[in-house]
């Protein structure tokens, strides 16, 4: 066998075993993505809070908690916001035509 599929064998048995608790198998990483101002994408685009909301789908309530900190957005919640900042009339064009 070759020294990749020995190094491929190796790490796929570190991985079940760090799923069934031996966490000194294998590694664990952690990606840390840009944190994102949410404010600041939505005041860029001269939009109040219930404005964007309503454009963007996104709650009052869970916008507030954002811009307030009292919440971040995650995941694929992120990459949504990142959209919107980059591009925010595709957004539009598809969330309104799928309706």
């Amino acid at each position: 066998m070759s020294k990749a599929g020995k190094e491929i064998i190796t790490g796929a048995q570190q991985a079940l075993a760090y799923l069934k608790g031996d966490k000194t198998k294998g590694r664990a990483y952690k990606v840390r993505t840009r944190d994102i101002d949410v404010k600041a994408i939505r005041k860029g685009l001269h939009m109040t809070q219930e404005v964007f909301s309503e454009t963007f789908a996104i709650p009052v309530s869970t916008l507030k908690k954002w811009e307030t900190n009292n919440r971040v957005p995650e995941g694929p919640t992120k990459a949504y916001l990142t959209v919107i900042e980059k591009n925010p009339h595709a957004v539009k064009k598809a969330l309104h035509s799928a309706v």
